[in-house]
């Protein structure tokens, strides 16, 4: 069975639908590592709920990004991860990261990649009068939302919600991240 990290900073819907993914047979693989940046995230209770290791770390008690990097790593290594899968992760990762894990790490993003990178993706889509909108997953690279694309899945939406847009995402993302995690790990053997 495939081992994999969840990296959340929030909410962890992503977290939710990984872990229900692998609880029903769907992945045969097990979340064996929450890794979180913000104490007090949601993501933490969910993972309590599930049984779930988690790490949760405020950055600004470490010394530096090398620093704490470093300590995930170590935390990555001692549960065997063999997949880290960042959903909602607000943290761009680092050279510490990318060179212990690097081609090991793909994220989810709320947009069409390259389209509206970073943390506001949703609302420079909808400020930009977008019709068509999409989720991208994309393996993580030096480069801010700019790693190789791996699966896109788009969807139209004529309103202009946020909230509601902001669902729409979900219910697209969900799946799409749990059959990509599954294609990834069979690839892998």
């Amino acid at each position: 069975m495939h081992r994999i990290a969840v990296f959340a900073s929030g909410e962890g819907t992503n977290f939710e639908a990984i872990v229900a993914a692998t609880e029903r047979g769907e992945l045969d693989a097990r979340v064996a590592l929450v890794v979180c940046d913000r104490p007090g995230a949601r993501v933490v209770e969910r993972a309590a709920a599930h049984g779930v290791e988690t790490w949760v770390f405020a950055p600004k008690e470490w010394g530096s990004k090398e620093a704490y990097e470093r300590e995930i790593v170590r935390r990555l290594d001692a549960a065997g991860v063999e997949l880290v899968c960042l959903a909602g992760y607000m943290r761009i990762v680092g050279d510490t990261l990318l060179e212990a894990y690097g081609g090991r790490i793909v994220n989810v993003h709320p947009s069409l990649l390259p389209a509206f990178r970073g943390a506001h993706a949703i609302e420079q889509a909808l400020a930009c009068g977008v019709k068509v909108f999409g989720v991208t997953i994309h393996w993580v690279d030096a480069t801010l939302d700019g790693g190789r694309i791996i699966a896109q899945r788009a969807f139209a939406y004529e309103g202009g919600d946020a909230a509601e847009l902001e669902a729409l995402v979900h219910a697209t993302e969900h799946p799409l991240y749990v059959e990509t995690i599954r294609r990834l790990l069979e690839e892998r053997g």
